[in-house]
């Protein structure tokens, strides 16, 4: 059998190459595929939610890769569907949330893993959503860094993008360059399998359900056509002259500045330095000279154009007709937005992206700042944030967490803090986020004088604490939980410098795992031995789905599976099966183990 790591790394080349694929369907057959994509996704959130037979990732074994891909050789596999739920949007609107059972995701992560190797490379290098080593971030810095001179933002959201893919487009897309009806049709099937909502089964006649593993792929493949049509049709027909010409104002006061130093008058060469300044050096309105860029993050997309307004909702038009034409998808109307680049600011992944003008910002002898893009902090976002802290105007209480630990509830508050800051590093202004520093930590100061039936001054003076950053140091506030023989747990509220980073990087997804060895579950799980009986026959995987479950109340406190998994910190265990039913019937203590082991020791 042809190891994992080979077996991607062939079609990855094959990918670079624009090489059609023949035969793909076969490599659902090799088990190191599984292992690397049950490796990948048992430690996700939603591994442990059950789907709408109840299965989830505990119980996973050896014996049921093999039962999946011996449906799979057989082509009887069938697609569950999904169980759908609605989940809240901003706009107070629901969005739908597929839940797979954990065969599909499993199977699903494989053929997305074939899918990813494939495709990745031939991706456009302006599409930046769901993608390794790339993400929100890396969007915004390549505005920031290469949109100079930009005059108007073609702000693009398509309606509903997720549940609109056409399924016929889309397999005929997969089918230019994957030659196998066999894998073509296991995709069909996936995206017809349907869902049911409130029990009754629905049929799928467009779109890929959103939470589904491979979803986010498809789109890619499916949006592929936007960029290729943007880049090679609408590029070239927009882009032209290698520099503006320069300004004849511009040129005019210089020369009037060389003559007036000639006749040696201070006075007017001052005066007209300072008309030069107000003026630009480049004609902005020079006919020749056209830019369009690009960028797209999933359904969300981008252009900058340098040119005037009939040009800009020219390209708008041209856009919407090839989508509406070609990929049978909609803009949204609202959100598709044509904005002039200095006066206004567009939305881009929740930043406001803005061309910056200030004549009177000099470095050396230019003016710096000039035709530059700046990401900045929008500031009804920082509002929005900072009401989910307050209650009738001011810091509240959150009554829901007084019952937890110190160190919970500083953990609470700094891991909500740290996630919003860390995403809008990149910003001039990150230093607004001072307002939700100072409410968030008013807000917790009021949840711990709740807990203690005290006052805030006298839980500031409690938690009051300095900590050293790169910066320098901060004051921040801090709950210490000592421990015997290690370490004391700490956890901090704020500490963190608001300054701008603009090397900040957050990417979507880690890298593949580059060698199925390297995950620790999937060594014990080939060790082909039960962790606490020993035993070798049907081993299983025991997963729960935080630490915290073990502490359960009316738990057995002599579980040795408890013990085990507590001593490991870890939320796995494998188990034979019959040790696996005791643990979920919360038998195995001990003294059961202890019969187990004998009885292993016997049957060796």
């Amino acid at each position: 059998m042809q190891n994992a790591e080979t077996v991607l790394e062939v079609i990855r080349e094959r990918g670079k190459k624009g090489m059609p694929l023949e035969r793909l369907y076969r490599q659902l057959f090799n088990s190191q595929l599984f292992l690397m994509a049950y490796g990948r996704i048992y430690a996700n959130k939603g591994a442990m939610t059950p789907g709408v037979t109840g299965e989830t990732v505990d119980g996973m074994s050896l014996a049921k890769i093999e039962t999946i891909i011996q449906a799979l050789r057989s082509e009887t596999y069938r697609w569950t569907p999904v169980k759908r739920i609605k989940i809240p949007k901003k706009n107070r609107g629901s969005r739908p949330l597929g839940l797979p059972i954990w065969s599909d995701k499993l199977v699903a992560e494989v053929v997305r893993l074939l899918l990813d190797a494939y495709y990745d490379p031939q991706f456009s290098d302006r599409s930046h959503g769901f993608r390794p080593r790339r993400g929100c971030h890396t969007a915004l810095s390549e505005v920031a860094n290469t949109w100079t001179g930009t005059r108007w933002f073609i702000e693009g959201d398509i309606s509903d993008c997720f549940g609109s893919l056409d399924h016929e487009i889309l397999l005929a897309i997969l089918g230019e360059k994957i030659h196998d009806g066999r894998f073509l049709r296991l995709i069909d099937r996936m995206l017809k399998a349907g869902y049911l909502e409130d029990w009754r089964w629905n049929a799928t006649l467009s779109g890929a359900p959103q939470g589904g593993i491979v979803s986010p792929l498809l789109s890619n493949i499916y949006l592929d056509r936007l960029d290729r049509f943007v880049e090679q049709e609408l590029m070239p027909d927009y882009n032209r002259g290698d520099h503006r010409e320069s300004n004849p104002e511009y040129l005019s006061v210089c020369a009037a500045i060389k003559r007036a130093k000639r006749r040696k008058d201070v006075s007017a060469v001052r005066e007209l330095k300072r008309q030069r300044r107000r003026l630009p050096s480049n004609d902005p309105n020079d006919p020749g000279y056209r830019r369009l860029k690009y960028i797209r993050y999933a359904d969300d997309w981008l252009l900058g154009f340098a040119g005037p307004r009939s040009e800009a909702e020219e390209i708008k038009e041209r856009v919407r007709e090839f989508l509406r034409a070609e990929l049978r998808l909609e803009l949204s109307v609202p959100k598709t937005l044509i904005t002039h680049a200095v006066s206004q600011a567009a939305r881009f992944l929740g930043y406001d992206v803005k061309v910056q003008h200030e004549d009177s910002k000099v470095t050396g002898t230019r003016r710096s700042v000039n035709g530059c893009i700046g990401l900045f902090v929008p500031r009804e976002v920082i509002r929005q944030r900072c009401m989910l802290y307050m209650r009738r105007g001011k810091p509240a209480c959150r009554s829901i967490l007084i019952h937890d630990s110190d160190y919970t509830i500083m953990m609470k508050y700094q891991t909500e803090y740290r996630g919003f800051v860390q995403y809008y590093f990149l910003a001039q202004d990150v230093w607004r986020l001072h307002t939700l520093h100072w409410v968030m930590g008013a807000s917790l100061l009021r949840t711990m004088a709740a807990k203690y039936h005290s006052t805030v001054a006298k839980m500031a003076r409690r938690f009051n604490a300095m900590v050293e950053t790169p910066l320098g140091p901060r004051r921040c506030f801090q709950v210490t939980v000592a421990r015997e023989g290690k370490k004391p747990l700490i956890a901090r509220f704020g500490g963190i410098p608001l300054q701008r980073q603009r090397g900040a990087f957050l990417s979507d997804k880690k890298p593949v795992m580059q060698h199925t060895w390297a995950n620790e579950l999937i060594r014990r799980l080939l060790a082909g031995h039960c962790e606490i009986c020993e035993s070798q026959m049907g081993l299983q995987v025991h997963h729960i789905r935080k630490m915290a479950d073990l502490n359960k109340p009316g738990r057995p406190e002599t579980s040795e599976w408890v013990r085990r998994m507590a001593q490991r910190r870890r939320k796995t265990l494998v188990v034979c099966e019959a040790c696996h039913r005791a643990i979920h019937a919360g038998r195995l203590t001990t003294s059961i183990r202890n019969q187990s082991l004998e009885s292993g020791m016997l049957r060796k």
